[in-house]
């Protein structure tokens, strides 16, 4: 199972932490796992290199997360609302493979 918290102070988003494997298909196959990691991609990309916001970034095997270091930047954290949206919808049509939870104070 995909498994993302994203990390909240005072309801607004500052970051996430995404791991786990879908496994809703064999591995290069799995769809779920695609959608999630190309958003998360997305996400991360455009957060570093073109809003150019600071972040902690940290990529390992299994496993991605940001943290937002910077101001409080809006357009960094809509796009931490729609990868959270994204992954609520791929959790709705693919039920038991992608979970995803806000923390607050994080």
């Amino acid at each position: 199972m995909i498994v993302a918290r994203f990390f909240c102070r005072e309801g607004r988003p500052r970051g996430f932490t995404v791991s786990g494997h879908a496994g809703y298909a064999e591995a290069g196959s799995d769809i779920v796992c695609a959608a999630a990691t190309s958003a998360v991609q997305l996400v991360c990309n455009t957060i570093t290199d073109v809003l150019c916001e600071e972040a902690q970034v940290t990529v390992e095997e299994d496993r991605v997360t940001l943290r937002l270091d910077g101001e409080e930047c809006a357009a960094a954290q809509s796009l931490l609302e729609g990868l959270y949206l994204h992954l609520n919808i791929l959790r709705e049509q693919y039920p038991g493979h992608v979970k995803a939870t806000k923390v607050e104070n994080q």
